[in-house]
């Protein structure tokens, strides 16, 4: 079938602009959008389509100003250095001889979905190049949308995939959301999940409308105070499809190129393989293209080559399902023989220390794969090998510490696998963890998501063999056909990631180090503690439970006699109401539609002007510790060990710290009353009690390192208060004459210049007047040049290299650090000012945590229970505590070698409270 391609030429421009480094030419004149937008139309004009035009927004209102005058007016006005690269743009487009379309009174959008309809009628099969989210509502039996920038289409099936909507779903999808960047009002804390949910049960806007007293909660509330304004959203997300139009589809035919124009801009913008191209050079891919000498060397990092994969890699597997014991012995010699096996479990739950083994698959090399089902119990299941005498057969292989091993997040298989009694050793590698180390902001880590980037390859959803929502089944449920080409795959792209991204980490030797002597070895250290877990004390967190409700209904009385009327402190519409409307207190901070916030940082900005706003924030306080532990701690008791057993994530936080979940042990607060009693119910056992030690002080002792500034490097090196002897010199005063207060300012300086903390913020958190703080801040600096030196050396090697690097040599990129918005940039700034201190002092509690844990080998009477940022929480007997503590701190002080000495301070108690 002819097919025509419709360039969306405005979203592209912009997408360029913004995805792009800020490039320029010899002359200076910027090239980063024109880059990105000459590069995808080479991509689309190689297909050679039958009919094709680049479609922009003509200039002046549209019928949708008209409608609502407040159509986009939160847009900010193009940036010179785009309005620049227009021009350029349309001269280019013209020499390549594609037709140009621009409309008034309309949008681009209107002009393509008047020609998709038109060409779908005429039997031409569509695509629309695109990365708007709006154009989904135009896909159809032969219209999909294509996205070069991400290598990515959608046909219907994909549009329901990505949105949980069909396409004809799409326009009511997007009023119901609304849009903050056209300013098209919507349903306030809408999201995606919530419009597809509500279009699942009532089809349709209309439906929804009518159904809106049947919607509870606070969405509720929200969804019928926007029912006047849904029609109108509807009306502005529609695009326009009956567009009177001077040209005919089969009008738009290529035109023959103007070499000698395209030879001159391209020359001109320095677009080095266009040229080639053009001139019938070798080599001249537009993935090429964006790796090749047209980016800046800063630019080049390690993710560009992400481009122009190998095909091979994303080549279709050959998996087996094993049922049989000749085949189980035919692989297990495989096995054996193989110099690396990739593994991987299905089972029942999330919960590795509840989950039971359904099946597990292995490979031991690219494209090949078997599936070894060992609890399928579906009705006609066929025979399958037993679950202990397969684990039996393995066990082996997988105790091996000799045999390396590769897992995609290997840890909860290994947890999993030691519900079954057996030790996994010889986790040699983790695809999560080389990409996390390679470059932990590039991408998410779960393995669709880097398959996709690192293999072009998509995985087989697990929706699609298991089902989705309340119709998902278990993964025992799953026919075995099906089971064995989702679980086998799961190992061979483990395998083929692995590939990929361990070449790339022999490239950087201090990466690799990283890896192999931090992430890697603490595999193993961290299911042992999630396998350990810590004992709770639920009976205490019960009565607590009770007395915060006891405080919460207090607050509430108090608040309504306050207010003169009862409310709900749950309700933001209530809340609005109340502050705004009948208090009359200032709206300093916005909803995205433009209505007052009652979020903490609008009641925060308030506090100081009114009782009830303080009442509403301590009032959250409680209820977000009654949710979070006090009630749901006890929830999350084993039923088999009686314990809590946290999850550790590695390759979560960019900066290289451990993250906690199900439950998050590292967010109880420490210095309130209520976050103490919570700690007070972690207990040691009878006869153990509960060893803290605390790194003190880490990140400015690195700061001091890494800055090198006489002043810092005495006051550690002479054991001196850092803070007293901050102050001392800030304030020019004997140490022995700091107060109280001299100290706190000291403090605050200290660690705020840490994180970026300028004037403005000291001086709201010390509660004093900004030149003051800013005189605090020139004292700081001239005391601690050193300090200001590092700064100013770290942001230029950010901006030269876009990264910066721990003592151990973990990267951090800043993608935001050349940005074009000033916030954006600053943000980066500060980052990289941090993420030096932060993830080295990362680095070494995890490298202390591996020395620690193969100390304590095996013992029984001295147990690594937690690791909360700086600090490991230990369960010793109460006769080792002196042995343990010594040998504890003499290899927590001893994983690093700074210029300073690192220092940990440790407590003891019967629970994690008083062991502080």
């Amino acid at each position: 079938m002819p097919t025509l391609v419709l360039i969306d030429g405005s979203s592209y421009l912009y997408r360029a602009f913004h995805a792009l480094p800020p490039l320029s030419n010899a002359a200076g004149e910027p090239t980063g959008a024109l880059f990105g937008v000459v590069n995808m139309l080479r991509t689309h004009l190689k297909a050679k389509p039958d009919y094709a035009a680049f479609v922009c927004d003509a200039s002046g209102p549209t019928f949708r100003d008209e409608l609502y005058p407040a159509y986009k007016a939160n847009r900010p006005p193009m940036p010179d250095e785009l309005r620049a690269q227009i021009d350029p743009m349309l001269q280019i487009v013209q020499a390549l001889g594609l037709p140009m379309l621009r409309e008034s009174g309309v949008e681009a959008d209107d002009v393509i979905g008047t020609l998709a309809l038109q060409a779908a009628a005429q039997g031409i099969d569509v695509i629309v190049s695109t990365g708007d989210k709006d154009m989904a509502q135009l896909v159809g039996p032969r219209v999909t949308l294509s996205n070069s920038m991400t290598n990515t289409t959608l046909n219907e099936a994909g549009v329901f995939e990505k949105f949980g909507v069909h396409p004809a779903q799409i326009v009511d999808f997007l009023a119901l959301m609304g849009d903050s960047v056209d300013n098209i009002p919507g349903v306030e804390k809408c999201g995606p999940k919530t419009a597809a949910k509500w279009l699942a049960e009532y089809q349709t806007l209309d439906n929804v409308i009518a159904n809106a007293a049947k919607v509870g909660g606070k969405i509720g509330e929200n969804l019928r105070s926007a029912l006047a304004q849904l029609p109108l959203s509807r009306q502005l997300a529609q695009i326009k499809t009956d567009v009177a139009l001077t040209q005919a589809v089969t009008d738009l035919v290529l035109r023959e190129r103007d070499v000698d124009a395209l030879r001159t801009l391209y020359t001109r913008y320095g677009f080095n393989a266009a040229l080639k191209e053009l001139e019938g050079k070798a080599g001249a891919g537009a993935g090429e293209e964006l790796r090749g000498a047209d980016v800046p060397a800063q630019y080049r990092k390690p993710v560009a080559a992400d481009l122009g994969l190998d095909p091979a890699l994303a080549a279709p597997g050959s998996y087996e399902c094993v049922t049989s014991e000749e085949r189980l012995q035919a692989w297990l010699q495989k096995l054996h023989a193989a110099p690396l096996i990739a593994f991987d479990t299905e089972t029942t739950s999330l919960d590795p220390l509840q989950a039971e083994i359904v099946g597990l698959s292995v490979s031991v090399q690219r494209g090949e794969a078997a599936y070894i089902p060992l609890a399928h119990d579906f009705p006609g299941a066929p025979p399958q090998l037993a679950r202990d005498h397969v684990l039996a057969a393995l066990r082996p292989l997988l105790e091996d510490p000799a045999k390396p091993k590769l897992g995609q997040h290997a840890k909860y298989d290994v947890n999993v696998l030691s519900r079954y009694g057996i030790t996994v050793r010889g986790v040699a590698y983790d695809s999560m963890l080389e990409s996390y180390v390679w470059n932990s902001t590039a991408t998410r880590h779960d393995m669709d998501s880097l398959a996709k980037r690192y293999l072009g390859y998509t995985p087989i959803p697990y929706e699609s063999v298991a089902g989705k929502g309340a119709k998902q089944i278990p993964f025992s449920q799953v026919a075995l056909e099906q089971a064995t080409a989702y679980a086998a795959e799961d190992a061979d792209v483990t395998l083929r990631l692995h590939e990929v991204l361990w070449a790339r980490l022999e490239t950087e030797p201090r990466l690799r180090e990283v890896y192999e002597t931090i992430e890697a070895p603490l595999i193993p250290v961290l299911a042992r503690m999630e396998q350990r877990g810590v004992l709770i004390d639920t009976q205490a967190l019960r009565v607590q439970s009770n007395d915060l409700a006891r405080r919460m209904h207090e607050i509430s009385q108090h608040a309504f006699s306050i207010a003169g009327r009862s409310f709900s402190l749950d309700s933001p519409k209530q809340l609005q109401a109340i502050l705004f409307d009948e208090l009359k207190l200032p709206a300093v901070v916005k909803t995205p539609t433009g209505q007052p916030s009652t979020n903490e940082e609008a009641l925060d900005a308030i506090a100081d002007q009114h009782e009830l706003p303080r009442l509403i924030l301590d009032y959250r306080g409680l209820a977000k510790l009654r949710s979070t532990y006090t009630d749901k701690l006890a929830d999350n008791v084993n039923p088999h060990t009686g314990r809590v057993h946290t999850s550790y994530g590695q390759a979560i936080a960019a900066t290289g710290r451990l993250s906690s979940s199900d439950p998050n042990l590292q967010n109880i607060p420490i210095r309130t009353e209520e976050g103490r009693r919570i700690r007070q119910a972690f207990v040691a056992p009878p006869g153990f009690v509960i060893l803290a030690a605390d790194y003190s002080q880490i990140e400015l002792r690195i700061m001091a390192h890494l800055s090198g500034d006489a002043g810092l490097l005495s006051a550690f090196v002479g054991g001196q208060d850092v803070h007293r002897a901050t102050a001392a010199e800030v304030f020019g005063l004997p140490p022995e004459q700091v107060d109280a207060n001299q100290r706190r300012a000291a403090k605050a300086i200290n660690f705020g210049l840490m994180y970026g903390m300028g004037a403005f913020g000291l001086a709201r958190q010390l509660g004093i007047a900004r030149n003051e703080a800013n005189d605090y801040i020139a004292r700081y600096f001239n005391r601690y040049p050193g300090v200001r030196t590092f700064m100013d050396n770290i942001r230029e090697q950010a901006h030269r290299d876009g990264y910066v690097e721990t003592v151990f040599g973990r990267r951090l990129y800043l993608d935001d650090i050349r940005a074009r918005n000033p916030n954006l940039r600053a943000g980066a700034e500060r980052a990289a000012i941090n993420a030096p201190m932060q993830g080295t002092a990362a680095d070494i509690i995890k490298r202390a945590m591996i020395t620690v844990d193969a100390w304590l080998g095996e013992r029984e009477d001295a147990r690594m229970l937690m690791q909360v940022h700086d600090e490991l929480v230990l369960e010793v007997r109460e006769d080792q505590v002196e042995a343990v503590s010594a040998g504890l701190r003499e290899r927590m002080c001893a994983a690093a070698e700074l210029a300073v000495p690192l220092v940990v301070d440790i407590g003891t108690g019967a629970n994690w409270d008083q062991a502080h």
